[in-house]
C-alpha cells in the first residue's frame, strides 16, 4: 500500500492558473507561489459582491480517536465527487499547523486519493501566514513590554498583563514563563507565558475579518491588559495596530491549490477546535460562495467542538447559512468509542460498533438543534466487515433518522464519494436547511456556557471555581455579555475527562478560567486540564521526518 505522500508525489499537477481558470479567476487575479500555489488578489474577491452565494456544506465528524476518521479527507472526496457529478465546487479548508505536523498527527491534506496538492508545500511553511500570524502576535506582545519599560504612559499594571506570546510548534516547557530578567536595562520582570499560534487572538480575528480594514478594527480592540483600576488597555492604545495590520496584509489574501483530481482548494487561517474556533477563514469562504455553487468546508475535531463553533460563532458573525451538514465516522472509530482497543479494532465485533453508535447517535441530534439537514459518511477501511457496515447503516436510519453512506474515496477518489455527492445535493438543494444558532446572542455568558454543556455534551451542568465565577461577573458589568462562548476542551469525550468515551452522560464540566477575546467577537471558556499550548508526545513525528536524496520524507 502506498502512503500518502507517495500518493501525493506521484500525482501531475495543473498549472496554477489552470485551476483558477475553473472558477472563471483570470491570471491577473493571482499572485503565484511557484507553480501550484497563489493567493488570490482582494480588489479581485471585493469586485464579487453582487454575486449570488452558492451552497455552503459543513463536513464535521464524531468524536476523534487513534482509530482515525478522516474528516479532512472525506471534505476533499466530497468536494470532488460534487465536481464529478457536475456541480462547480470549491474545497475551503485550514493549514496544517506545525504543532500537529511536527508531533502527533503528522501532515493535515487528507490522505489517498483525496488530498490538497502539492502535499510537501502546504504542510511546511505553506505561504507564510502562521509566521506573519506569530509575527504580528509578539509585535504586540514586545510593544507591551516596551511600553512599560519607556514609563508607562498608559498605567499598565505588569500583573494584569493578559496577552500572551505565540510560537506554531508544540513546546509545553513555555506555557509559563518569566520575561525580563537580567536587570532594569531588559525591563520589568513579570510572569508570562506562550499559547500555539493556531490558539492565538490574531489567528481568530485573521480568520473571522471580513476584510483588511475588519482585521485592523478587530486587531485594535484586542484588550492586552489592564490597569491597577482594572480598566482595559487595547491594541489601539499602545498604537500596535497599524504596523501589526502591515505584518498580515499579504496574509489575508487566500490561498488557491488543487486536490488531486484538479478541484480547487481554498487552503487559509487555522485555529484548533478544541482550544480556538476550529474553522478556516471567513474571506475564503465568503469567496468560495462567490465563485463555485458548492462549498465544501470543514470544522476542526468533533462536531462537539468545531460543529458548535461554525454554527454558534463563524456563521453568526459572517452572515453564513449552511445549506447541509455531513458527519463522519468509522466502523473502526465507533468500536473504539464501544471499549475496543486499537490492536483489536480488525476484528468484527458487532457488541462494540453497536455501543459504540451512542457516540454517533448524540451528534447527529446535536446538529439537528441547528436547524441543518444532515447525512452520515462512512469513511471505509479495508478491515471492516459487511455485517459490521450494515449496521452501522440500519441503526443510522432506524434509530437516528439520518442516510449513512460508505464512502471509499481515500482507495477510489471522487467516484468512491459520489453516491455521498448525489444525497448532500439532495439535501441542499431541498430547501429543508432552516439555520439557528444554538443560543441567542443576549443570553447571559453563564448560562451560554451552560447551554453549549447539557445540550451538546449531555451534562447535567457547570461548576467555577471562585476566580472563574468572578470572570463571568467582571465580563458581563463591563458590556461582554453578548458575545459568543468558544469552549477549549478535550476533543475525545463529550465531557472534561478524555477517557470517557461514547456518550456519557450527567457529568459537570469544570470552567477553569474565562478569557476574553474582544477583537475576535468571543470569550473563550477553559474546560478541565485543557492547554493552550500542546506538548509534544513521547515519540514525536519529528522523529521519522526529513531528507533522503534530497527528497523529505516521512511526512504523512
Amino acid at each position: 500500500m502506498h502512503t500518502d505522500l507517495e500518493i501525493a508525489r506521484a500525482a501531475k499537477l495543473e498549472a496554477i492558473a489552470a485551476i483558477a481558470a475553473k472558477l472563471g479567476l483570470p491570471e491577473a487575479a493571482l499572485h503565484p507561489y511557484g507553480r501550484h500555489i497563489a493567493k488570490i488578489d482582494p480588489d479581485f474577491l471585493a469586485g464579487l459582491d453582487q454575486r449570488r452565494d452558492g451552497k455552503l456544506i459543513l463536513v464535521t465528524a464524531i468524536n476523534p480517536t487513534p482509530a482515525g476518521e478522516g474528516k479532512t479527507t472525506t471534505t476533499i472526496g466530497l468536494g470532488d465527487a460534487l465536481n464529478l457529478i457536475g456541480k462547480r465546487a470549491i474545497i475551503c479548508l485550514r493549514e496544517p499547523s506545525m504543532g500537529p505536523v511536527f508531533g502527533q498527527k503528522g501532515g493535515a491534506t487528507g490522505g489517498g486519493r483525496a488530498q490538497v496538492a502539492p502535499m510537501v508545500d502546504i504542510n511546511l511553511h505553506f505561504t507564510g501566514d502562521f509566521h506573519a500570524v506569530a509575527a504580528a502576535n509578539n509585535l504586540l506582545a514586545a510593544m507591551i513590554d516596551n511600553h512599560v519599560h519607556w514609563g508607562n504612559e498608559r498605567g499598565v499594571d505588569p500583573r494584569r498583563v493578559v496577552w500572551r506570546r505565540a510560537l506554531d510548534a508544540n513546546d509545553r516547557a513555555l506555557r509559563q514563563t518569566v520575561v525580563a530578567l537580567g536587570g532594569a536595562a531588559n525591563g520589568y520582570p513579570r510572569e508570562d507565558g506562550f499559547d500555539i499560534v493556531v490558539a492565538s487572538e490574531v489567528m481568530a480575528v485573521f480568520c473571522l475579518a471580513r476584510d483588511i480594514d475588519d482585521l485592523q478594527n478587530r486587531l485594535g480592540r484586542m484588550v492586552v491588559a489592564y490597569t491597577r483600576e482594572k480598566q482595559p488597555i487595547t491594541a489601539d492604545d499602545l498604537k500596535a495596530t497599524g504596523a501589526m495590520t502591515v505584518l498580515l496584509e499579504k496574509a489575508l489574501r487566500p490561498n488557491l491549490v488543487q486536490t488531486l483530481e484538479g478541484s480547487p482548494a481554498l487552503v487559509h487561517g487555522g485555529p484548533f477546535a478544541n482550544i480556538a474556533h476550529g474553522c478556516n477563514s471567513v474571506i475564503a469562504t465568503q469567496a468560495g460562495l462567490k465563485l463555485a455553487d458548492y462549498v465544501v468546508t470543514e470544522a476542526g475535531f468533533g462536531a462537539d467542538l468545531g460543529a458548535e463553533k461554525f454554527f454558534d460563532i463563524k456563521c453568526r458573525q459572517a452572515g453564513l447559512t449552511p445549506s447541509a451538514a455531513v458527519i463522519v465516522a468509522t466502523v473502526r472509530a465507533l468500536k473504539m468509542n464501544g471499549g475496543v482497543g486499537r490492536d483489536a479494532l480488525a476484528i468484527e465485533n458487532l457488541g462494540a460498533l453497536e455501543a459504540g453508535l451512542a457516540n454517533l447517535g448524540r451528534h447527529v441530534a446535536n446538529m439537528r438543534k441547528f436547524g441543518v439537514p444532515i447525512a452520515v459518511a462512512i469513511n471505509h477501511f479495508a478491515t471492516d466487515t459487511q455485517a459490521e457496515l450494515a449496521l452501522l447503516i440500519r441503526t443510522a436510519q432506524e434509530k437516528f433518522g439520518v442516510e449513512a453512506i460508505v464512502c471509499r474515496h481515500w482507495a477510489d477518489g471522487a467516484r468512491g464519494a459520489e453516491d455521498l455527492a448525489r444525497r448532500v445535493v439532495e439535501l441542499a438543494e431541498s430547501g429543508a436547511a432552516r439555520f439557528k444558532p444554538l443560543y441567542p446572542d443576549d443570553l447571559p455568558l453563564w448560562d451560554k456556557v451552560k447551554m453549549i454543556a447539557t445540550e451538546i455534551y449531555g451534562a447535567s451542568d457547570i461548576s467555577a471555581s471562585a476566580a472563574a465565577r468572578r470572570q463571568f461577573v467582571d465580563l458581563e458589568a463591563a458590556g461582554y455579555g453578548a458575545l459568543p462562548i468558544c469552549v477549549a476542551k478535550t476533543p475525545y469525550s463529550f465531557s472534561a475527562d478524555p477517557s470517557l468515551l461514547g456518550a456519557p452522560s450527567g457529568h459537570v464540566p469544570p470552567i477553569r478560567e474565562l478569557r476574553l477575546r474582544a477583537g475576535a467577537g468571543f470569550v473563550v471558556a477553559i474546560v478541565g486540564d485543557i492547554m493552550t499550548m500542546p506538548g509534544l508526545p513521547r515519540r514525536p513525528a519529528a522523529e521519522r521526518i526529513g531528507l533522503r536524496n534530497g527528497v523529505v520524507e516521512g511526512l504523512s
